[in-house]
């Protein structure tokens, strides 16, 4: 699984509901100016981020966060960025949002304008441009004040604020709640400072960080989901990031010993230890987890399906056509997914026999890379090379636009090598009369037993991965 499309939203989305904190003002002269912040996951340097607020000649504020990340993955060093520049007026209204990434697959823009009590939307993804009418979202820098007056008011502890951003990358509002815990004395700039422990709760994206601000609201460390930390530091010390760290050997879960016949046994027992709550506990035919003190017991079973009882295209089960649908990011209504899902699957009409054909032809058509970027299912048509995320994205576009209901689904799964263990990973939920699992980055039209699946959904879903990245201890259970 590409963790850094999950990290760089909930960092992007920190950033914004963080470091902007101290800068919303109606009178922001005293404010104006820039932050640096370096960010950390589970107490390596990944890279950087800055905030910067300033006052144009019509008295609008504007408020722009840039994260850059610097990423070692198992030996492949790619950088990735993110860009949300906030226009707000006098009166506190949100006026507009520009949100761009740049990754190795290159920029994807979003651009959000208010139009009276409406909000357009613009996103340009995979070259691809479309624009939604959404509802004028909320944000106002009456948001970012409460926070302010919080912490500048002597508060309580258990006092209490909330407040929204809009994410165009996602088209939502991400609310935050933002409480007291504690109150502490820091010397800062060699003066004694008041310092509030705060908990931040996005319920949204289900994460809770904990964090640290200063009395003038000054965000000095962010902590998210026990994981994800943005630090305030001097500029000099945020740049001086480098590749050092590898992300994916040192957020995996190692074993002791290679799991023999992994990919072909029909069962695996494993005993999980970690920080699993009940969001990522599924159960059902493919996987079970049963609570066992102070680890669960989790069994993995690679199912078979008939072919003959599957239903033939388009699928018209009224409660998976949300699954069928486009989207931003999974663009199946376009007509290079639509030829290319024909070409494959030709005068084929079984469902079952489609989603084998579309996994074969991905697994065999991709040249498999890691890599950190923003992807989609056009874009991955066309450059035909990635890592898990690239391979269910592609899959997942060709299945929808053949009529097959598809959607992603995260968790992790075992890899051999010099460091056999659990590793996070993508794949795909296809419905051909039941749901069925489908790896195509590993050819296999049935995921095989090693599959832990923890969560289903896009992005926003993907989440909930977060306290577990790095957090969790697997016992092979023979």
């Amino acid at each position: 699984m590409n963790l850094f499309r999950l990290v760089a939203l909930s960092i992007t989305c920190i950033i914004t509901l963080a470091t902007t904190t101290h800068a919303q003002d109606f009178d922001p002269k005293p404010y104006l100016g820039e932050n640096w912040y370096g960010l950390y996951m589970n107490g390596a340097k990944i890279g950087y981020s800055s905030s910067n607020v300033t006052v144009d000649s019509e008295g609008l504020i504007h408020s722009e966060e840039n994260a850059v990340f610097k990423l070692n993955m198992a030996g492949f060093k790619q950088d990735m960025s993110f860009t949300t520049h906030r226009v707000y007026a006098k009166d506190g209204a949100l006026q507009e949002v520009n949100s761009n990434s740049d990754d190795i697959s290159g920029n994807n823009k979003f651009h959000a304008i208010v139009q009276g009590e409406q909000l357009i939307l613009t996103s340009t993804v995979g070259g691809q441009k479309s624009t939604k009418t959404l509802p004028k979202p909320t944000e106002t820098l009456q948001d970012m004040e409460r926070i302010r007056s919080l912490v500048s008011g002597n508060p309580k502890i258990g006092d209490s604020v909330s407040f929204k951003a809009f994410e165009p990358m996602y088209a939502i509002e991400i609310e935050a709640v933002v409480t007291i815990l504690a109150q502490e004395e820091r010397i800062l700039d060699g003066v004694k400072t008041k310092v509030y422990k705060t908990e931040s709760k996005l319920p949204t994206m289900g994460i809770t960080s904990i964090g640290y601000i200063s009395e003038d609201g000054t965000t000095l460390e962010e902590k998210m989901a026990g994981v994800i930390t943005v630090r305030l530091e001097p500029k000099e010390i945020a740049l001086n990031a480098n590749y050092a760290n590898d992300t994916i050997i040192s957020n995996a879960a190692i074993i002791d010993s290679p799991i023999t016949k992994a990919r072909t046994r029909d069962e695996l027992t494993l005993r999980i230890r970690g920080p699993l709550t009940e969001d990522l506990i599924l159960n059902d035919a493919n996987q079970t987890f049963t609570r066992d003190r102070d680890a669960y017991i989790f069994v993995g079973k690679k199912l078979s399906i008939k072919n003959a009882d599957s239903p033939s295209i388009p699928i018209t089960e009224a409660s998976v056509q949300k699954w069928t649908k486009p989207t931003t990011f999974v663009q199946s209504d376009n007509e290079l997914l639509i030829n290319k899902a024909k070409e494959i699957i030709g005068k084929e009409t079984n469902s079952a026999k489609i989603s084998e054909a579309l996994s074969n032809w991905v697994s065999e058509n991709m040249t498999s890379t890691f890599s950190a970027r923003l992807s989609n299912s056009l874009e991955v048509l066309d450059s035909l090379e990635g890592d898990c995320t690239e391979h269910s994205m592609l899959f997942i576009g060709l299945a929808r636009a053949a009529g097959l209901p598809a959607h992603e689904v995260a968790g992790l799964i075992y890899a051999p090598g010099p460091n056999p263990g659990f590793y996070f990973h993508q794949w795909a939920k296809v419905w051909v009369g039941e749901w069925i699992e489908v790896d195509p980055t590993f050819n296999q039209p049935i995921a095989d037993a090693t599959h832990i699946r923890l969560v289903e959904g896009e992005l926003m879903e993907q989440s909930k991965l977060l306290p577990v990245i790095g957090k969790l201890n697997i016992e092979v259970v023979e």
